[in-house]
């Protein structure tokens, strides 16, 4: 299903509440937070698209493929890189709970209140994309850098 075509208005929210929630975020920090979250809700339309644009945005293949394993590659990231995605696995799957006070304790570290909202929204937006990729069986592999910014 083209479920932009046939619900436009939430599709325009979306891209509103998409641009929005990237405000005063790194763009390279932001498209690991996209690819991490899609590749928890498995969501290949979404990983195409974030790791293109991550690597339009200057990021490296290497911390991109390594991100799936960023528990183990914890070199390839920063500090306030990895509280960042250790809080999007957290607000992600939140079947095993709440979030916990430990990692959003980490983020408030490295980030400043008006960044982790951001963060937070970003984290939301992208789950919240990830489902509407999912659901209607989005197809990867079309995507081109920028083509939806």
């Amino acid at each position: 299903m083209r479920w932009a075509q046939h619900a436009p208005e939430v599709y325009k929210a979306m891209i509103r509440l998409d641009t929005a929630a990237r405000q005063g975020l790194d763009p390279r920090l932001c498209e690991l937070v996209k690819i991490r979250a899609s590749q928890l809700n498995h969501c290949a339309f979404c990983l195409d698209m974030h790791t293109k644009d991550a690597l339009a945005a200057g990021e490296s293949v290497e911390r991109i493929v390594q991100l799936s394993a960023w528990e183990e590659s914890r070199h390839f990231y920063t500090e306030q890189e990895l509280a960042a995605i250790e809080l999007t696995e957290a607000v992600t799957v939140l079947t095993d709970g709440f979030v916990p006070d430990a990692v959003y304790e980490r983020a408030a570290q490295h980030f400043e209140e008006a960044e982790l909202a951001q963060l937070i929204a970003a984290i939301a937006v992208i789950n919240a994309w990830n489902r509407f990729g999912v659901t209607t069986r989005m197809t990867p592999g079309h995507y081109q850098p920028g083509q939806h910014k």
